[in-house]
């Protein structure tokens, strides 16, 4: 598709849309542990967080000898699903802060298209944003590789440049920057109180740090007027 010169919001789904991490990270623990391996929230996290289920399984095999063969996927996936149905919320001032915005907006997760799907019909959302969805599924390296935010702005027709990606993960943060992407890296999710999250996020130095969902509408506004530089509003 050629590119046009419109500004494009770019919305990861788990931990942005939808409050998501802590009960998949849980759900995750749980399988592994039916496989002889404990970790705990912390360092599922650190190996995890914003991952594609390439690139999770990967690691499962390489770092720790498990293999995720079809049954412990499928498995993981009956369960989150279930999780899902019974306790997914969305992000707290999501919906409305989409109603608000003005720009072009899309998703780009690393969640496969069934279960981004899943999750924005639970939260009520997906009618506010299908049918621009995105998935680490659809390209060849899920992040923290730029495929997919690439893959996102051809298909909608932006310049890299112009797009303002909003990420929880510091593999979305890096991804949004290796794109030539704004990265707005937004700690509001449960699983934001995790050990050393914070501290991995600001290391990538994200242009804007925030943690309430409604801030966003201002904060765009902000970097695209570009007064007095670059914008930026750390959360406590």
């Amino acid at each position: 598709m050629a590119q046009t010169a419109g500004p494009l919001v770019i919305f990861d789904c788990d931990g942005v849309l939808v409050d998501s991490e802590t009960v998949s990270i849980r759900v995750l623990l749980d399988g592994l542990g039916r496989k002889g391996l404990v970790l705990d929230e912390a360092e599922a996290c650190r190996h995890f967080l914003g991952r594609s289920l390439a690139t999770v399984t990967k690691t499962i095999r390489e770092e720790f000898g498990i293999e995720a063969d079809d049954a412990f996927l499928e498995d993981m996936r009956r369960d989150l699903y279930a999780r899902f149905r019974a306790e997914l919320k969305p992000m707290p001032g999501i919906a409305e802060t989409l109603d608000a915005l003005t720009l072009r907006r899309c998703v780009a997760s690393s969640s496969q298209p069934e279960r981004i799907r899943l999750s924005l019909s639970l939260t009520g959302l997906i009618g506010r944003l299908e049918p621009n969805i995105f998935s680490a599924a659809m390209v060849a390296r899920g992040k923290p590789a730029p495929d997919l935010f690439l893959h996102a702005a051809s298909q909608m027709g932006a310049d890299p440049e112009s797009c303002i990606v909003i990420e929880d993960s510091p593999a979305g943060i890096e991804a949004a920057h290796r794109a030539g992407m704004v990265a707005f890296a937004f700690v509001g999710g449960s699983h934001a109180s995790a050990p050393g999250y914070r501290e991995r996020i600001d290391a990538l130095s994200p242009e804007v740090v925030f943690d309430a969902m409604p801030d966003l509408i201002h904060l765009v506004r902000k970097h695209r007027e570009g007064r007095n530089g670059p914008v930026s509003r750390t959360a406590p």
